[in-house]
């Protein structure tokens, strides 16, 4: 099986992340994201996140997001943002939480980060 190393990625306000649970982690600094995906782009407005991106990779919907460790649930005691590292992958398949995790390693290994 020949394994696709050119995943096209798109992120997106307008992507609806519908349908979409935890299907994986992933252990990188917030930093890291924004300069593999940009700034997040989606706003939770459950409390129960800081920061979430949204996007498609190979066509099929995913997000990234943490949970229920920053300050928007757990008030002072919360991490900020900037110190998050523990990062959750949603997505409808595991499959495409496991293509995310390759385009992440993909580009941090492009930096020098591993």
């Amino acid at each position: 099986m020949k394994t696709k190393t050119n995943l096209k990625v798109k992120m997106s306000k307008r992507i609806n992340p519908a349908g979409t649970c935890y299907q994986g982690e992933v252990d990188i600094a917030y930093a890291d994201l924004i300069g593999i995906f940009g700034v997040p782009n989606y706003s939770d407005h459950c409390n129960k996140t800081d920061a979430e991106w949204v996007g498609r990779i190979e066509d099929t919907v995913f997000t990234i997001y943490n949970y229920k460790d920053g300050k928007r649930y757990l008030g002072e005691k919360g991490k900020a943002v900037e110190d998050i590292t523990d990062w959750h992958i949603g997505a409808k398949k595991k499959a495409t939480a496991e293509k995310v995790l390759f385009f992440i390693l993909k580009h941090t290994l492009k930096r020098g980060r591993s």
